[in-house]
This record gives structure tokens, C-alpha cells and sequence, in this order.
């Protein structure tokens, strides 16, 4: 019996028809995902204005803070490797300043006191300066508590201990010690 007698296209017919189907669908998830891919390079660049949400910082303005801005390294070195200071994108927050790309280190001067430094917190010492660590999801925020200002440093899990190093020996030599206040 031929193909024809029962009304059906020819084999020939539906094996072109099927490979035209899956031709398409390739072609249609190759579009997919190259759109894609162009889209994620059209994303805010990772060197670009860096966006900080605002946090209260009411003695940014103070001496010790413009001190501090102005001292801090040009680059900071994490795990051997440079990062360059970025740009904040506007409005910047006072006494503020970021470095690295993706998840970038962040300082921060003139905040509030840490409603975790207590009597019994637990303070560690980098380059004689007393910190108060608070770990967050993927990344650490240090606070400086025995100085005139309170200053934060968030750094990501993968940053390694130079940033907190290097901004230690710019807090130690530029800012005097005081009495910790709880």
C-alpha cells in the first residue's frame, strides 16, 4: 500500500516537517540565550557608579571623618590582588568610599553606635585598633568602637584580611584612641 492511498503525507514529508520543528526550536533557544547574554552584559557595569543604600551617618561631617576619607589607600590589596577605589553613584552618602568590583569593600565613617557593642562584646585587635565584627550573609561588617567616630568596614567572605589591615594602619594613624562608650 503507498503512503498516498491513506491520506498521510509521505515519510519524506513528515521527517523534513520534524527536522524544520527541531531546527527551530534550536534555532529559537540559540536566539534565547544570546539575548539573553547581551541583556546580562547590558547591566549596570560592575566598574561603574557604585548605588549604596543610605544608612544614618549623623557625624559624617565631623573632623575625624574627613580625616579619615582623605588618608585612606588610593587601592586596597585583597588575596594579592589591587582593588581600585570606585566611584559612588550620587546621591553618594557622606564619608564614604568603596573599592573592588562585583562585591565591593565599603567604608563608612560617622555612624551611630553599634547597638551590639556591649560590657561583653567581643572586640578584636588588628593593628591597634578594637573592632567589632558582625557577620552577615557572605560578608562581614567591622566596626571601629574606640575612636571619636564610629566607622564601618563591610568586606565580602572572599576579600581576605588586607582591607581590614590596611584601613587598621590608616584608623591607627590618623584618628586617636578613646575610652570605648557602651
Amino acid at each position: 500500500m503507498a503512503d498516498s492511498d491513506t491520506g498521510a503525507p509521505p515519510k519524506v514529508v513528515l521527517i523534513t516537517a520534524s527536522a524544520l520543528v527541531v531546527a527551530l526550536a534550536v534555532a529559537v533557544a540559540v536566539f534565547a540565550l544570546t539575548k539573553g547574554t547581551a541583556a546580562s552584559s547590558a547591566a549596570p557595569d560592575a566598574n561603574g557608579p557604585l548605588a549604596l543604600v543610605s544608612v544614618p551617618a549623623p557625624h559624617a561631617g565631623e573632623p575625624s571623618c574627613t580625616t579619615l576619607v582623605s588618608a585612606v589607600p588610593a587601592d586596597l590589596t585583597s588575596n594579592g590582588k589591587q582593588l581600585a577605589p570606585r566611584t559612588l553613584a550620587a546621591p553618594a552618602p557622606k564619608a564614604t568610599v568603596a573599592w573592588g568590583d562585583g562585591d565591593p569593600i565599603v567604608l563608612r565613617c560617622g555612624l551611630d553606635r553599634p547597638p551590639e557593642l556591649t560590657q561583653t562584646a567581643q572586640l578584636r585587635v588588628v593593628n591597634g585598633v578594637q573592632w567589632l565584627q558582625l557577620s552577615e550573609d557572605g560578608s562581614a561588617t567591622w566596626y571601629v568602637v574606640d575612636r571619636d567616630v564610629y566607622i564601618a568596614l563591610t568586606i565580602p567572605d572572599s576579600a581576605g584580611t588586607g582591607p581590614l589591615q590596611a584601613i587598621s594602619d590608616t584608623v591607627a594613624a590618623k584618628l586617636p584612641v578613646r575610652p570605648l562608650k557602651f
